[in-house]
Formats: C-alpha cells, sequence, structure tokens
C-alpha cells in the first residue's frame, strides 16, 4: 500500500475499511476522509526546480480524528490535531506528520474509542472524561521565541517539538496566563517581537469574558486583561496595527442552557448586529471604543489592518450569513452555500468622531484563507494573497472546513484591487498558502500550498506546488509529490532553517 520510505510510525496503520466506521456526510468524505496515517517520508519526488535558497520548514494544522465520532452530526473542527511539516534543505523536501498528543487524545487512545460527544459541547462528553481539557489543537501551527505550537481557540496551546514533531503538552506560559483559552489566530509585531493574544470564554464555557494578553520577544507573558464581551458571539480573529487592538464579535452565539440540553455549541443570530472593539494596543481594555455593524455578517479571517492617525482600517472577507452550514442551520438560516453574498472589504473606523458606525469599502471578490507577508503586519501594506471560487473550474471538491474546497488563488494588489490569479483545472482544491520571503537581494518571493487532484470516484493525489509569489498565475516552479494521503489543512506557517537552527542552539 506504502512506498517503502512511507513508514507509519503508529502501531495502527490507516486501513481503508477504517472509513465505513465514520458518517457517510461531507465532514468525513472527499477531502476530509478521515486518514490516521503517522509518518515519516525523506527525499519526496520534486518535478522542476526548487528555488535556491529556500531553506526552512512549511509547517501545517490538519483535523484528523483517530477514532469514528460518538455522534454522526459531528464535524471536521472536532478532528484530533495533527501537525505535518514540509522540511526544505539542501535541494531536498522530508514530510513527517504526528497527532498532537493532548489529553483529549491520549483519553480516547487508551480507552480506544471517542469519548468526547458534541462540537464543543462537554455534556455530552462520557463521566470518565468530565476533568480532562477537550481541545483538539487542530487549527493553527504558531512559532514564536524559539518555540512551536499548535492552537485552537477552545483551550490553552500546545507546544511542540520543531525537530522531531513529540508534544511537549499544553502551554499556560509558565502558570502567567489566567484564561482558560488562547486564540488560534495571534499577531506577531515585525519590529517589537511581541506576540498578541485573545481568548474568549476565558473563564469557561459561555462566560462572556475576554482576555487580551501580551508577550515579550523572549515569550514571557507582560501582561493580561480582562473585558467583558458585548454578547456571546465568535470572535475567531483580531488584528493590530502600530498603536491599537481591533476585536471583532460576529452574531454566530452560544448559550449554556442550550449546551446542557445536548445542543450545538453555535447558532447564528441573523437579526443581531456585528459589534467591533477598538483599544490602543498598549492600553487598558477599560478604553476599548465599541462599533456597530450589518445584522447577521459574519467573518472568520481577517488580512491586516492598519492605522492612519485617528483612522483604523480593517480589511476581512464578509459574508452576510454564517459560512458554515451547521451553525446557520442551528439559528434557522437555511441558504444554499452557492447563494450567500460577501466579499473583502475594508473596514475604516474614524475614532475622533463620533457614533457607532463605520465606512465599507470593496476590495476584492469573496473568498477567504487570507496570507500577507509577515513584515507587514498591523502597517499599511500593498500586497495579500487568498483563496476562492473560480466558476470556470468546475464544481468545487468535497471537503474543506466549510464543505466546498477553493479552486483558485488570488494575488490583489491593494487599495485598487488589481489580481493576478492561480486558476486551478477541474477536479483541483488548493488550500491556504504561506508566504516566504526572498532569500536574496532583488530575488522573489514564493508561495507554498498544497494543491489535491480529484483521483478516481473517491481518491485524491496531494502535492505541494511551489510559486512565484507575484505571479501565481504562472503555475508551479517546482510541484512536491506526496505518495500518501492528506486530510484537509486549516492553517500554516513558514519557519525559516536560520531561525530554527538558532532557536535549537538556545535549547541546548
Amino acid at each position: 500500500m506504502h512506498d517503502e520510505r512511507t513508514l507509519p510510525v503508529s502501531e495502527k496503520p490507516w486501513v481503508a475499511s477504517d472509513r465505513d466506521a465514520y458518517p457517510d456526510t461531507v465532514h468525513f468524505r472527499g477531502l476530509n476522509t478521515p486518514v490516521g496515517i503517522e509518518a515519516s517520508v525523506p527525499g519526496l519526488t520534486v518535478e522542476g526546480t526548487l528555488p535556491s535558497g529556500l531553506e526552512g520548514s512549511f509547517f501545517r494544522a490538519v483535523p484528523d480524528p483517530a477514532h469514528p465520532p460518538m455522534f454522526a452530526d459531528d464535524n471536521i473542527l472536532s478532528g484530533d490535531g495533527m501537525i505535518s511539516r514540509f522540511r526544505f534543505r539542501k535541494g531536498a523536501v522530508d514530510f513527517d506528520i504526528r497527532y498532537v498528543q493532548t489529553a483529549r487524545y491520549l483519553a480516547e487512545q487508551h480507552a480506544g474509542r471517542a469519548l468526547f460527544g458534541g462540537y464543543r459541547n462537554p455534556f455530552t462528553d462520557h463521566p470518565s472524561v468530565a476533568e480532562t481539557d477537550r481541545t483538539v489543537a487542530n487549527t493553527t501551527p504558531l512559532w514564536h521565541a524559539g518555540r512551536l505550537f499548535m492552537t485552537k481557540e477552545d483551550g490553552l496551546p500546545y507546544e511542540i517539538d520543531p525537530d522531531t514533531l513529540a508534544t511537549k503538552g499544553a502551554c499556560d506560559f509558565d502558570g502567567a496566563l489566567r484564561s482558560q483559552t488562547v486564540t488560534a489566530h495571534s499577531r506577531v509585531d515585525p519590529e517589537t517581537g511581541e506576540l498578541f493574544l485573545f481568548g474568549y470564554e476565558a473563564d469557561g464555557a459561555c462566560s462572556r469574558d475576554v482576555s487580551y494578553a501580551v508577550l515579550d520577544p523572549r515569550g514571557h507573558l507582560m501582561r493580561e486583561q480582562w473585558f467583558k464581551q458585548p454578547y456571546h458571539g465568535m470572535i475567531h480573529d483580531f488584528a493590530i496595527t502600530r498603536s491599537r487592538a481591533i476585536l471583532p464579535f460576529f452574531p454566530t452565539t452560544t448559550d449554556l442552557d442550550r449546551l446542557r440540553a445536548g445542543g450545538p455549541k453555535w447558532a447564528h443570530d441573523q437579526n443581531l448586529e456585528c459589534c467591533v472593539g477598538i483599544m490602543g494596543r498598549d492600553g487598558d481594555v477599560a478604553g476599548m471604543r465599541w462599533f456597530k455593524g450589518a445584522k447577521g455578517a459574519s467573518a472568520f479571517h481577517i488580512m491586516n489592518a492598519f492605522d492612519e492617525g485617528d483612522v483604523v482600517h480593517l480589511d476581512l472577507f464578509v459574508s452576510e450569513t454564517n459560512a458554515f452550514g451547521f451553525m446557520r442551520e442551528a439559528g434557522g438560516i437555511h441558504i444554499d452555500q452557492r447563494a450567500i453574498r460577501g466579499g473583502f472589504e475594508r473596514w475604516t473606523f474614524d475614532l475622533a468622531g463620533e457614533g457607532e458606525h463605520f465606512t465599507v469599502t470593496p476590495l476584492g471578490p469573496p473568498g477567504d484563507m487570507p496570507r500577507i507577508r509577515d513584515a507587514d503586519c498591523g502597517r499599511d501594506y500593498k500586497t495579500g494573497w487568498y483563496l476562492s471560487m473560480n466558476p470556470q473550474g468546475g464544481p468545487p471538491l468535497p471537503g474543506g472546513p466549510v464543505g466546498a474546497a477553493f479552486n483558485c488563488l488570488i494575488r490583489i494588489t491593494l487599495p485598487h484591487g488589481e489580481i493576478d490569479m492561480l486558476a486551478l483545472p477541474p477536479g483541483h482544491a488548493v488550500s491556504e498558502p504561506v508566504h516566504v520571503p526572498a532569500t536574496e537581494p532583488n530575488g522573489s518571493d514564493w508561495l507554498l500550498c498544497i494543491v489535491d487532484k480529484a483521483n478516481g470516484d473517491a481518491g485524491f493525489q496531494s502535492e505541494l506546488w511551489v510559486l512565484d509569489a507575484d505571479r501565481p498565475s504562472r503555475g508551479p516552479i517546482a510541484r512536491v509529490h506526496v505518495p500518501l494521503p492528506l486530510r484537509a489543512q486549516v492553517h500554516g506557517c513558514w519557519v525559516p532553517a536560520t531561525v530554527q537552527s538558532q532557536a535549537s542552539q538556545m535549547t541546548r
């Protein structure tokens, strides 16, 4: 079944018949088919020429359930976290993938079956795990201060050994962090090296407490403040500028009584306004300024933010309702996925003015999973990349977090919206890219992304594409073939070899 170089390191390698034990829904079929392989594969086959100077690690977060769920209506977001890595060194590419050994994963491995019930509902769990941390750490790999973490917003991050991918354990920053949760979308200031975090439900399920925290460049917690969010709404992402923090809340709401009754964690409320809080990023949460937006609007990911004096710009991907079907339907909203309207927008806030409203400016076509240069975080910027749907690319492949995979990658020049697009052929899908800065003066930047191709009725073939970041439409400079299935990725990060080497030397 496997190339001889593909050696599963788990005692239980994946078996095709295992698929039949999972629910027959889009969350467990197509690109979301459970795989369950832990493997190390050196020397992947490369088609084309890898750019000179491309040295480092592309870390990816992959939700992949190790056991069939307790309930048939479970979803991809409950999958156990896996950390995968493509390591580029000396013109070769190695691949590794391991489960994040969370407390939840270890408990279920010991039992040999699922013990945790509905998505983010502790009241549906087996009694034996009542006091066990539920997070699956499956959303975003984070690198800061020489350490690698896997994160998911419902718990603390888990530290990962960047060389072996072994799990070191949950991290509360030496006991300094009070919050029970940490976002999967932190921000690192490119000049100061500070790490900015938030955590909603900081004091437990359905609490309105939000933690806002800042770590210094060495990874030590400098300060943490708490505030109350306007309602029990979701805040998945946030942004910083040179001087401010922007925290947007959207009306996908939770309710403790609903959870106790065994109901869903999230239900979108189409009649509730979204809210945006803005504060000085080094200031006091008591000085938070609140703004209100359209009813029912939803956004998961932010491209970037920057300020010009008292004017703050927030660039994000907005839809008229929640993009996740199970969250919409729990709120009684029944809209076909293809009918949802949205776009890439700039929200502009005048902090010198009065009132609760802000200006909305269209920037580009709808999409999601954005990427900027790390050096542009919180600064006025000219270039960004994100994924979208190309109608000429045929029906989207089933899979990914919302059930339909993206089939094109857009490079956008701001603020006027000039676009260069990599349009994939029918039967292809692309995952969120990572940006790799040039290593030579006047050299090219690159993008790395996984591209999946349908192979027969149920199979998929995966490749890692290396693209020119300035002209992704030209197609891949190099294609790295992956000899085993890959489940749909959520987010990723790039760590240059020099940065990782320095961190390894410091910890020896």
